[in-house]
């Protein structure tokens, strides 16, 4: 596909528009930040080199939660100035069709699209997990206990037979209390391991059982073992006891879909929480496309108004789009409606709106 003067021309324009429009919000998103926090940084006394690492997550952060309003502006902005300097007239009255007109749109969709996806997959979790640490460990009160949600009566299926629970967790020690492990053969109790305390001890990759006992089933009467202290292997590691509430926004693809697919085994009461972080990593990079049929759409015809006016039109999209992610991407969350069809809700949607829109733009 060969792109002419003015397929060049445009792209260049949204390619532009689009990263003036993020370099321009991401100082103010900064500032605000700032203003807001600089007390709490202070009282808790963070080194400035750990701020300056936190802000370098948070702007990736920041701009990825708000890629579909900058994306909507700068289209709606440089399409208005074509329009309102009868550019688009101009390039209609050639004989090229709206639909020809929009490709050099789609080619630049196409860019940020894939652009947006690969953040999204390798990119944005390590700037998730370097925003939320910071804010859990300097920003809020009992962040550290926080981060770990509810650490009271733990119950985990870590494998095909094998249950563990816990009457509570403390990961600053890295120790849990009233401990059991319950192995099954064939729905049958196998053995039972119970200890008062157990403590993780990272040196050598083994855990402390204090009041150890162990019952063991057996066809002629139960064999008991106990121990003040005895050190053990198991096959689950501390994030199966309590893994920090957004544990999913800070893995790569790869190991989203294993934790996805290992808690949905243990029958995770968090799953939809996770399965809409999964979702949006592909449903975002789509919007791009919808936003930006739409805003060429209202964009492309002057108005009476003229830029301030498309302007007005598109930030009311724009934040009504990113309201219903929100809105539906909590419901997904708190309830059991789809966390499939609430993360693909808002781009269907819109996505009706953006056909017809184009229809009559066309006209």
């Amino acid at each position: 596909m060969r792109l002419t003067i003015i397929d060049k021309y445009i792209l260049k324009r949204y390619l532009a528009t689009f990263s003036v429009m993020l370099l321009l919000f991401a100082p103010i998103g900064i500032i605000i930040d700032i203003s807001e926090k600089i007390n709490k940084m202070i009282e808790n006394q963070v080194p400035v080199l750990k701020i300056a690492i936190y802000y370098y997550h948070f702007t990736i952060y920041f701009m990825n939660n708000l890629f579909p309003i900058f994306l909507f502006i700068s289209v709606i902005w440089f399409t208005s100035k074509l329009a309102n300097d009868t550019e688009i007239i101009a390039i209609l009255s050639s004989g090229i069709s709206f639909t020809r007109f929009m490709r050099p749109y789609i080619i630049g969709a196409s860019i940020i699209s894939v652009f947006v996806l690969l953040m999204g997959f390798y990119v944005i979790p390590v700037s998730s997990e370097g925003y939320n640490n910071f804010r859990y460990t300097y920003l809020r009160n009992n962040g550290k206990e926080l981060m770990r949600g509810n650490n009271t009566d733990v119950y985990r299926q870590i494998s095909d037979n094998e249950f563990i629970y816990v009457n509570s967790f403390n990961n600053e020690s890295q120790m849990a209390f009233n401990f059991s492990l319950e192995k099954f053969k064939k729905e049958k109790l196998e053995y039972k391991i119970t200890a008062s305390r157990i403590k993780w001890n990272p040196k050598d990759k083994t855990y402390s059982l204090y009041d150890y006992t162990k019952r063991s089933v057996g066809i002629e009467g139960d064999v008991i073992e106990k121990a003040p202290e005895k050190k053990m292997k198991f096959s689950f590691d501390l994030e199966d006891l309590a893994p920090v509430v957004y544990i999913a926004e800070t893995l790569s693809l790869g190991d989203l879909n294993a934790f996805i697919d290992k808690e949905r085994k243990r029958g995770s009461s968090n799953i939809n929480v996770y399965l809409v972080v999964l979702y949006k990593k592909y449903s975002v990079p789509v919007s791009a496309f919808i936003l930006t049929i739409i805003a060429v759409s209202v964009s492309s015809m002057k108005r009476r108004g003229g830029m301030g006016a498309n302007l007005a039109i598109g930030i009311a999209v724009a934040f009504s789009f990113v309201f219903l992610d929100k809105i539906f991407g909590v419901l997904a969350e708190k309830s059991s409606f789809s966390p499939l069809l609430a993360v693909w809700l808002p781009n269907i949607v819109f996505g009706i709106l953006a056909i017809y829109l184009l229809r009559n733009a066309k006209r």
